[in-house]
């Protein structure tokens, strides 16, 4: 099943210049930068059909996933998706403009907020999930669902090993 592609190419013509370095990880890190650059442009095509951006998605993916009554604080969505808190306000600002969000008092206090999805969003959020899955269906049609099953674990395996 092995078939030649660019990253082949450039892993042969440094193993000419530098035969004594072992090129294992670029064969593999390379490819999971190509991949990943293509899925972002996958993604933000799937997205752009139902009128979010990636990171729309994300904060409000988070909220859908979080189940009734579909908030979170913002500390919380924070966490879940890993940009500061400077960034998630900014976030939170214009999702609150387009009425995908609404900030609502936290009943158990009264000086923090909970932030939750309202119906527009949740339909939004649907509808992009639904493209999204769509989209990536196309790429893995290569693999049946053992090997992608496997190509998942080895993932998860390899993402254990960086900080986050």
């Amino acid at each position: 099943m092995s078939t030649s592609d660019e990253v082949d190419l450039i892993i042969d013509a440094w193993a000419r210049v530098r035969p004594d370095i072992d090129f294992a990880a670029l064969d593999v890190f390379s490819r999971l930068r190509r991949v990943s650059r293509r899925l972002d442009r996958v993604r933000s095509e799937a997205f752009s059909h139902s009128g979010l951006e990636i990171w729309e998605f994300d904060v409000l993916s988070t909220l859908r996933r979080a189940g009734e009554p579909f908030e979170l604080s913002p500390k919380e969505l924070v966490a879940a998706t890993m940009v500061t808190s400077g960034t998630m306000t900014n976030r939170l600002d214009r999702l609150v403009e387009r009425r995908l969000v609404e900030r609502r008092a936290d009943p158990r206090d009264g000086r923090a907020a909970r932030i939750c999805i309202t119906p527009a969003g949740i339909e939004r959020v649907d509808a992009a999930m639904l493209d999204l899955l769509a989209a990536e269906e196309s790429p893995l049609s290569s693999l049946d669902r053992a090997q992608q099953a496997q190509l998942a674990d080895l993932l998860r395996v390899l993402g254990a090993e960086f900080p986050r």
